[in-house]
């Protein structure tokens, strides 16, 4: 019992000494960083552009790391919630592009846009008092998502209104789900579409293949995943 205690002791104060260590090396680092990013801005010649060098930093060090340890800024943070819940923050209504502006094609069923009005074909001509003339469908997409119970205000011009119309829309939490469309082909083949590989995508798929295999024979399955952006691994492996 005395030589396991002993062993014990030698253990623990190994690692607190390697603990030690590791934090003193972490503090003289973040120092010299500092020191160094310190006398960049007063000497360099041209200003810096402090958020883009920071996010270099990251992304490099990161990138050392290994291909999966990622940083997500908070400019990003919808398009990854999306990605990974199906959820985000926003108005509901999908864009595309039409000339110089980004139109409204279509607005969901109950959700933000829809409740506060916006229709089908609507032009989007200004996105809180800025000017959405040629802007991408990503740019517009980006700046109409952020957090719910936000607002955001959007100038439309709308077909046979003479006047442009001021929209205000408060932000909620839009869920799309997993699965737009399944069904029985020809030949007894089960049809399903999933739009992405979300927390739930699982288990939606074995929902509506269940559904499906209740109600007729099923003798082959399409999963098809034209559109579908990615998303979480152990959900794609735990449909497989």
């Amino acid at each position: 019992a005395a030589g396991f205690l002993g062993l014990l002791l030698i253990f623990t104060q190994t690692i607190a000494s390697a603990q030690v260590k590791s934090d003193f090396e972490i503090a003289k680092n973040l120092d010299i960083f500092a020191t160094l990013y310190r006398t960049l801005n007063a000497n360099y010649v041209d200003d810096l552009k402090h958020g883009k060098l920071f996010e270099t930093a990251i992304e490099s060090m990161l990138e050392s790391l290994d291909p999966y340890t990622n940083y997500i800024p908070e400019t990003q943070r919808e398009d990854y919630m999306f990605m990974t819940t199906g959820q985000y923050g926003g108005i509901g209504a999908v864009i595309q592009q039409r000339g110089d502006y980004v139109i409204v094609s279509e607005p969901y069923e109950g959700a933000p846009a829809h409740k506060a009005g916006l229709i089908a074909g609507d032009k989007i001509l200004e996105i809180n008092g800025q000017s959405a003339k040629n802007k991408s469908v990503s740019d517009v997409s980006t700046i109409l998502k952020g957090q719910p119970g936000t607002d955001v205000n959007v100038l439309i011009e709308r077909l046979n209104q003479k006047e442009p119309m001021l929209i205000s829309i408060t932000r909620e939490n839009v869920k799309v789900n997993d699965i737009p469309y399944y069904g029985m082909l020809e030949d007894d083949i089960a049809y399903i579409n999933l739009s992405g590989f979300t927390q739930t995508a699982s288990s939606a798929v074995k929902k509506a293949f269940k559904e499906l295999e209740s109600k007729s024979e099923v003798k082959g399955l399409i999963i098809d995943l034209r559109g579908n952006g990615g998303g979480l691994l152990n959900e794609a492996v735990e449909i497989v």
